[in-house]
């Protein structure tokens, strides 16, 4: 028999104290068995349109299309648009609609390129244009001169058709300078060695 005596109070408090122990252990091994989740992660596209987007190659779109008689009718109405008179010519100067007044300014009107409009040297390149041979030329095709130092003796025309059946000149619409907006025959780059070259607008349709 032990010589311990065990009181109603002690006995109270061992209880308590296992259960408050019981609880505590429960409750480690609730946190142990249970942690939270982590953050989530994002997730990788894995659809094929995903894919494409991520990998496919960026293509500049230089400006809707058009099509050639439209570009045409938006070449001729500075002819007029000068209350009755054609486009004063300037390097520097712009029209009410928001285009260039010199020559590469008006073939990007004529376009309906975004501005500020690019230059002749900028309109050759393949954003643009691509180079196509003189006996290809449609109407609405572009003749370019744009190697040169200086930008008064770089120019562009808009091809209008042929003069003759030989190919010897054509019609075509310019922002000349002096001059200002007109519709003129020339040879420019008939004869190979001028540094005039053909070139189809990429926006053009049909």
């Amino acid at each position: 028999m032990s010589n311990t005596s065990t009181t109603p109070s002690t006995t109270v408090v061992k209880r308590w104290g296992m259960a408050a122990l019981t609880a505590l252990v429960c409750a480690g091994s609730t946190a142990l068995s249970a942690p939270s989740a982590p953050a989530a992660q994002p997730t990788a596209p894995t659809t094929a349109a995903h894919a494409a987007a991520h990998h496919a190659p960026v293509t500049r779109v230089a400006a809707p299309g058009i099509s050639r008689a439209q570009m045409l009718q938006r070449a001729k109405t500075w002819l007029t648009a000068n209350n009755g008179r054609p486009v004063p010519y300037s390097q520097v100067k712009h029209w009410k609609d928001g285009y260039r007044q010199d020559c590469s300014g008006y073939v990007s009107m004529a376009l309906r390129l975004g501005v500020p409009a690019p230059n002749t040297v900028k309109l050759k390149s393949s954003r643009y244009t691509r180079p196509i041979a003189m006996n290809q030329l449609a109407p609405g095709d572009l003749v370019i001169k744009a190697d040169s130092d200086s930008a008064d003796f770089r120019h562009v025309v808009i091809f209008d058709g042929w003069a003759d059946s030989a190919h010897t000149a054509y019609k075509s619409y310019e922002q000349a300078g002096g001059v200002g907006t007109r519709w003129k025959q020339h040879s420019y780059g008939v004869n190979g060695r001028d540094g005039y070259h053909a070139y189809r607008p990429v926006n053009i349709t049909g």
